[in-house]
């Protein structure tokens, strides 16, 4: 490998670099090429070395040296004997959720390499500048940083590899922390969400005591997929946070599932999880931890094969039911085929859309609101293949809908909104209509499924239906709130109609021969047919009879969440 020396120059080069939202003034190549002809180093401006990009909130402790890698150790690699799930230790900044996601990202190297490019390194066409891409907003971004990294007696003090020779993963932290705004964002945060910024997946969220039964296999699936994983036990009282279990588990702390496999002992199968903690140290000491007696019972072959060794190096295996047990909360990202091989099998197809709720036309708020909630964005969704899983015995289509919020451009800061969606099932006579569907056909009709509204920047979930045509409709809580979001669907692949998801036309004029048009009218018809039954020739109606009425429409329409007592009949009919 030809060696490089750093040029010995007054200044480094200070250029406006390519910035997160993919401005096109300079490009890393660019400005490497740059860098090279006038044999200077990078500095990033819009990032620069100092105690902005790291506390801009509060001052540190200590004050920080910024070294460039070669100013670290002698002979620095980008990456060294490729980038694995152990070169990776969690520094002083309390982002284990962010290296959970790292260690879960190095196990799928096509996803590695578009978020890590490869062709980077101090050789001859080293010039302090690197380039990592991250998925945003449905579109993947370029952050270029340049490589001074803090440090405090020589050492790193963040993310950093074991091999201290190695800096890859020290300069994904430091790119991240770049989008995020400062390395202080990145205390406390969520591990679906970098997951999800990893690879453009979509990520599902799943309680363990209250996972469904096919539990097991979806984890299977997840991992055959090479989908991302994460777990975690939630904190109870603030006073446990990363504090050590009884069996060495710590809580509020983001673990990574670097694998699954299943053991034969003693003619019974046995599904083991293999766990790392981003520390690095202080491992699992229950049944199938390092030094446990269930070893024993391993032939060396399988140890090999499971690469099993007794080391304290923060990865550990341990059984499918003691990871539910001891876990509360586990994360699935799952990959789309943008982090797939062509030649594989079985990962699930993405289709998505990018829309907007506008107050006072498509801003129609939840259910609750059921003057209002029809005008929301409406997306027609055709589900037609049954599940091939032989350990789901429900019949019916799997997918996964995400309902992801976007940052609105002309505000600076952006707040989550409170948003969710529901799932209308389409009557095989108007699966074929075009338009809008009107308040009434939300009236007669309840939501097949539904998600939580939760003011998180996405609501992403798994539902079983039976093949069919359906509706999903998108919504803030409340009504007349402005907001981008883009909608995204994973359906299994290899479905021969492409499950697919459209939507539909709000501005598209109704055709007054399509049945749909009928459904007010045929309300109103219902209710004069009722009303006259009751109330006779004179048109005069009791209380009583009145009452019987209203509820009989509330109990049809599910916007409706109360009932009518003869009191509030008599107040309306005057007797």
């Amino acid at each position: 490998m030809p060696t490089y020396t750093i040029p010995k120059v007054k200044d480094s080069l200070e250029v406006r670099a390519t910035t997160i939202f993919n401005d096109k003034e300079m490009s890393f190549k660019e400005i490497r090429q740059k860098c090279l002809e006038k044999k200077v180093l990078f500095r990033d401006t819009q990032f620069p070395a100092s105690a902005k990009s790291l506390f801009p909130r509060r001052k540190p402790h200590v004050n920080f040296d910024w070294k460039r890698p070669k100013e670290i150790v002698k002979d620095p690699r980008f990456i060294a004997d490729g980038a694995t799930r152990t070169d990776i230790q969690q520094g002083e900044l309390g982002d284990c959720w962010l290296l959970a996601a790292i260690a879960s990202l190095t196990l799928n190297t096509k996803l590695l390499q578009k978020v890590v490019p490869p062709g980077q390194e101090f050789d001859d066409k080293y010039a302090g500048i690197f380039v990592f891409q991250f998925w945003k907003e449905g579109t993947w971004v370029e952050v270029v940083v340049d490589d001074f990294l803090p440090t405090f007696n020589g050492r790193l003090v963040f993310v950093h590899s074991t091999d201290r020779t190695e800096f890859w993963s020290a300069l994904l932290e430091k790119a991240y922390a770049k989008l995020a705004g400062s390395y202080e964002s990145l205390k406390g945060g969520s591990t679906s969400e970098a997951m999800e910024d990893f690879s453009g997946g979509l990520v599902e969220t799943y309680k363990t005591q209250k996972a469904p039964p096919n539990f097991q296999s979806i984890i299977q699936n997840a991992v055959r997929k090479e989908a991302m994983l994460a777990c975690c036990i939630d904190v109870r009282k603030r006073q446990c946070v990363e504090e050590a279990t009884e069996q060495g588990l710590i809580t509020g702390h983001a673990y990574s599932v670097t694998g699954m496999e299943e053991v034969k002992v003693k003619g019974q199968t046995v599904t083991l999880m293999r766990m790392r903690n981003p520390w690095g140290r202080i491992e699992w000491k229950g049944a199938w931890s390092d030094k446990s007696d269930e070893w024993k019972n391993v032939s060396n072959a399988e140890m090999k094969r499971l690469d099993q060794v007794d080391k304290n190096d923060g990865e550990f295996w341990m059984s499918f039911e003691d990871f539910k047990t001891e876990f509360s909360r586990v994360e699935i990202c799952n990959i789309g085929p943008e982090g797939m091989d062509d030649d594989d099998e079985g990962y699930w197809a993405l289709t998505e859309h990018e829309s907007r709720w506008v107050p006072g036309s498509t801003a129609g708020g939840c259910r609750n609101f059921a003057r209002t909630f029809w005008t929301n964005p409406q997306f027609h969704l055709i589900l037609s293949k049954e599940d091939e899983d032989p350990d789901d015995k429900t019949p019916g289509c799997s997918f996964i809908i995400a309902l992801y919020q976007m940052k609105t451009r002309r505000r600076a800061r952006h707040r989550n909104k409170t948003i969710g969606f529901s799932i209308y099932e389409l009557p095989e006579k108007i699966q074929s209509y075009k338009g809008q569907l009107p308040k009434a056909f939300f009236a007669r009709h309840r939501s097949s499924k539904r998600s939580s509204f939760i003011n998180m920047r996405e609501i992403c979930q798994r539902f079983k239906l039976k093949p069919g045509h359906y509706v999903i409709i998108p919504s803030t809580y409340k009504p007349s709130i402005e907001g981008r979001f883009l909608l995204r669907v994973f359906t299994e692949k290899g479905n021969p109609s492409s499950d697919m998801i459209e939507e539909i036309g709000a501005d598209i004029p109704e055709d007054p021969t399509i049945p749909i048009k009928k459904l007010e009218e045929e309300e109103d018809e219902k209710f004069k047919k009722t009303f006259l039954q009751l109330a006779g020739e004179g048109q005069y109606i009791s209380a009583t009879k009145l009452r019987f009425i209203l509820n009989k429409i509330a109990e049809k329409d599910e916007s409706v969440k109360c009932s009518f007592s003869t009191f509030t009949c008599r107040s309306m009919v005057g007797g």
